[in-house]
């Protein structure tokens, strides 16, 4: 006597939910139990934009009433006038571009600086003892005392600030190109090597998808140090860019074009955080959040 299988019940259990398996979904409706699921499982949904809105309150309400003279503290609502004063001014754009240039620049070039350095410290035991001490010592010496040696040296012009953006953001990338080559699984180099892999076919094949998610974590960090790079060097000597104009605005007293500008450094800065962001979903989707290396 044989045993027939039964299939699942099409009514039942084979019947997926809706919106598995590229399906179709409808869109959720407010209040419905998947979107509350959703919000619980992402306070931050609610809590980012609610601590903003708060602060940007207490800020509008509570400073006059608080007795601050608006020239020390401008409320809010100012700094959005000067912010749209500012953005209306083609002149300002010019500023903006000058900025972006000079820490893309030298992004760029601490970025490709970082890259070479670093794989040749991981992989040579003695470039590393040879060079890492002059590189940490490097390190220690505060930036800002080298912006003047810079401006002296490389002029007043875009040069010296993405010299000064290149410098900054290079130690970051480094340390964290070193550690994440070094961080690759040694069973799995092992493994390659008996199977008669050359040095450049462990490297690709393993170091370097191993050390990845470092490198983003680094260039992470150092895209926002470039522009802070850039910054400090338009403040030692510039005509033109965004610490320029953070200078006139304070030589002019004009606190909410400050805090003006200071925003637009900010949106600046998370626009190029959430760049680099995609490209590591993108060029190393496989890896969980790394812990930055070098901050």
């Amino acid at each position: 006597m044989t045993k027939t299988q039964e299939g699942p019940d099409n009514g039942d259990a084979g019947t997926e939910p809706a919106g598995q398996n590229g399906s179709a979904t409808a869109p959720v409706p407010p209040g419905s139990p998947r979107r509350r699921r959703d919000l619980r499982d992402h306070p931050e949904w609610i809590l980012v934009p609610g601590v903003f809105v708060a602060v940007v309150l207490l800020w509008e309400y509570l400073i006059p009433a608080l007795g601050v003279d608006e020239y020390v503290l401008p409320r809010p609502s100012q700094i959005a006038e000067a912010l749209v004063t500012q953005l209306s001014d083609a002149m300002f754009w010019t500023h903006v571009k000058v900025t972006l240039m000079e820490s893309l620049f030298g992004f760029v070039l601490g970025v490709c600086a970082a890259l070479v350095l670093g794989t040749a410290i991981s992989q040579v035991r003695l470039v590393e003892k040879t060079l890492m001490p002059y590189i940490v010592a490097f390190q220690t010496v505060p930036k800002v005392a080298l912006a003047p040696l810079f401006v002296v040296w490389f002029g007043f012009d875009m040069t010296s600030k993405v010299v000064m953006a290149a410098v900054i953001s290079f130690f970051p990338v480094l340390v964290n190109v070193v550690e994440g080559l070094r961080s690759a699984d040694a069973d799995r180099v092992q493994m390659m090597t008996v199977f008669g892999a050359s040095k450049f076919d462990v490297f690709r094949k393993v170091r370097l998808p191993s050390a990845l998610p470092f490198i983003f974590a680094g260039l992470d960090i150092g895209i926002v140090f470039a522009i802070l790079g850039a910054v400090v060097g338009e403040f030692i000597g510039a005509k033109e860019g965004l610490g320029y104009l953070l200078l006139q605005t304070n030589y002019n007293f004009d606190i909410a074009g400050m805090f003006a500008v200071l925003v637009v450094l900010s949106v600046l800065g998370l626009i190029a955080h959430f760049i680099i962001r995609l490209a590591q979903k993108r060029f190393a989707f496989w890896a969980e959040d790394n812990t930055v290396i070098g901050a």
